[in-house]
């Protein structure tokens, strides 16, 4: 490898482009950046002056390249995952989020705000949280949000558990910005049952046949995060619906990611689990059709009549 920070960076990419990494020069940088203890900005500075590369940073460079070069993530080489303005704690043993959860957290996060501001705060339910990414999103972009996560895995708890600690600051009376419980999401939180703004959730919802192509997500995320069970991938999201069905309020959102080729059978989900308005399927960042909304019905409290996408309906309130 050579030398110089420009040179090393080249090096690297190089061998990650040969690998099949989807995004060498990035992925390179980012590495070298971990190995200098800089940001990336600092990173391709130093790469354009081309600095003399200290002994000690080479050398975990290199060792860095070559698990990288594996497919293992990225994530798990510096430790850390970015999703929207958060920087979470990853490692093996956790699902790593991924951009495209981005936009499902960005609806559960408009709704919240809805909610807030029409009646001061807002209860949201993040079920099957993982490293705890969107409940943490909602929790630190909305004040007023009551945020409570929900995950059975007992590694994927601990990274949660990580993440909300390091949002929730220093000191022993610091409050957690979010409630984390380690439970069954299907069953979890009955004590909040109707009484919930918005329930939102990425749980695994992968057919067992569809192994993921990416090595770095077929062999280093865990299965129990990606798998849905039964024949359509879709056993675990039914549960999961079924618990948004018993936890909402009337007029109360329900998000959930699912797998592109899935958004029909997510809405047909969604509709024989009773209880629920018409489903809509919402796109991702790139495009692909990849959450179900929908709205809770029945009841009898008062609610701002709206579609599922939070949009008033002719602006009109209505008592179910």
């Amino acid at each position: 490898m050579p030398g110089t920070v420009g040179g090393a960076v080249r090096w690297a990419t190089s061998r990650l482009g040969a690998a099949g990494v989807p995004s060498p020069r990035v992925d390179a940088e980012t590495l070298l950046a971990h190995a200098l203890g800089v940001d990336r900005s600092e990173a391709r500075r130093l790469a354009v002056l081309d600095r003399v590369l200290p002994d000690g940073a080479a050398d975990r460079f290199a060792a860095d390249v070559a698990r990288r070069a594996d497919r293992e993530p990225l994530q798990h080489l510096t430790g850390v995952a970015a999703f929207r303005h958060l920087e979470l704690a990853v490692g093996p043993g956790v699902f790593v989020p991924r951009p495209e959860t981005e936009e499902v957290a960005q609806v559960a996060v408009d709704e919240a705000v809805r909610v807030v501001a029409r009646e001061g705060t807002a209860v949201v339910v993040d079920l099957c949280t993982g490293s705890g990414a969107i409940a943490l999103a909602v929790a630190t972009e909305v004040p007023g949000a009551r945020v409570h996560a929900v995950e059975l895995d007992a590694a994927a708890h601990r990274w949660a558990a990580r993440n909300v600690a390091a949002a929730s600051g220093d000191g022993p009376g610091a409050d957690a910005v979010v409630r984390l419980l380690r439970g069954d999401a299907r069953t979890a939180l009955r004590e909040l049952d109707g009484t919930v703004d918005v329930v939102v959730s990425n749980p695994p919802y992968v057919p067992p046949g569809a192994v993921p192509r990416d090595p770095e997500v077929a062999d280093h995320d865990p299965a129990v995060a990606l798998y849905g069970l039964g024949d359509d991938g879709l056993e675990v999201p039914r549960g999961v619906t079924a618990a948004a069905a018993r936890l909402l309020r009337p007029g109360g959102l329900y998000v959930m990611e699912h797998a592109e080729v899935q958004a029909a059978a997510a809405r047909a989900m969604v509709a024989g689990a009773g209880g629920f308005g018409p489903a809509s399927t919402r796109d991702d960042l790139t495009g692909r059709p990849r959450m179900v909304v929908a709205r809770r019905s029945g009841g009898t409290r008062e609610h701002l009549a709206t579609d599922p996408d939070g949009r008033p309906a002719a602006g009109r309130t209505v008592t179910d």
